[in-house]
């Protein structure tokens, strides 16, 4: 009767060994060459958008409706123009801009310790959990007269408003993610003598991270949702023309193709965020746990 070979068992050894190695690799569907990559990410999205302006076009030159309810798209185009040369364009992004930063911001220092406590204490959670959920649920722009009629025509009115807005969904994303946490991790940092403060900050915030970072999204996208409503409705010279200043003026100089290009222009800012740091920070999140194979 033939004996095994130790080479062949060994070699058949390295073989699984290797497999398994290969298993645990992540696999970079989008090798190839740079500029197919980058083909890959920018077509669709030009494509997208040229067909989505030919539709506009062929409706306005069809005239289903009359020139001051739709406009053409050469002449949005035109106002974003004048604004780009007259330097205007600069003073709109930053008024509006550096507002829905510093409101995220600020929203951030008081929705992390308040989806802390929602998420460790069963009283809390039982006490204000829902409050916080139905907040969620209410449209900031509600807030907005009795933000103006507390605070008056100012910035703190419209801060309050994207407080309002963010709060509640970052604290609400906070708490998915750390619902999410295997019960198992806790146990081993205390076991390992980490206390309540360090688990907190090195254990479950980190494990919650890839579902805290949805919860930020979202809290951008209400905040930025928050922000425009509220510079629709409270107007003044004194608060400096952002983008929703530019929208109202749009609406009551009845300039389609200034409201428009307010729309465009918000449009741009939220698409721009998210491409410039969301995108890349979920994706070296998600990369660095082996939870992505492709960067989108």
């Amino acid at each position: 009767m033939p004996q095994p070979d130790l080479q062949d068992d060994l070699y058949d050894a390295g073989s699984v060994e290797a497999g398994l190695d290969a298993l645990d690799t992540p696999v970079n569907a989008s090798e190839g060459s740079r500029a197919r990559r980058i083909a890959g990410r920018v077509l669709p999205p030009v494509v997208a958008i040229a067909l989505l302006v030919a539709v506009w076009q062929a409706l306005w030159a069809a005239a289903f409706w009359p020139e001051f309810k739709l406009p053409a798209p050469s002449a949005v185009w035109g106002q974003v123009w004048q604004l780009v040369t007259s330097g205007e364009i600069l003073e709109l992004f930053w008024v509006s801009v550096h507002r829905a930063v510093i409101g995220f911001a600020i929203s951030l220092l008081i929705a992390v310790p308040l989806g802390l406590a929602i998420a460790n204490s069963s009283v809390v959670r039982r006490g204000i959990g829902p409050l916080v959920s139905g907040l969620q649920s209410l449209p900031s722009v509600a807030w907005v007269p009795a933000a103006i009629l507390w605070f008056g025509l100012n910035d703190r009115a419209i801060y309050w408003v994207v407080l309002l807005g963010a709060v509640p969904s970052i604290a609400n994303g906070l708490v998915s993610g750390l619902d999410q946490v295997p019960p198992i991790l806790p146990r081993v940092g205390k076991a390992l003598g980490a206390g309540r403060l360090g688990g907190i900050r090195y254990i479950l915030l980190p494990a919650a991270l890839p579902g805290f970072l949805g919860g930020l999204k979202q809290g951008w996208a209400f905040s930025w949702r928050s922000l425009m409503a509220a510079e629709l409705i409270a107007t003044s010279p004194e608060l400096g023309e952002g983008l929703g200043q530019y929208l109202h003026n749009g609406m009551s100089l009845s300039d389609i193709s200034m409201v428009f290009a307010g729309i465009l222009l918000i449009f741009v800012v939220g698409v721009g965020i998210e491409l410039l740091v969301f995108r890349p920070l979920e994706n070296s999140v998600l990369k660095a746990r082996g939870l992505t194979v492709t960067a989108r």
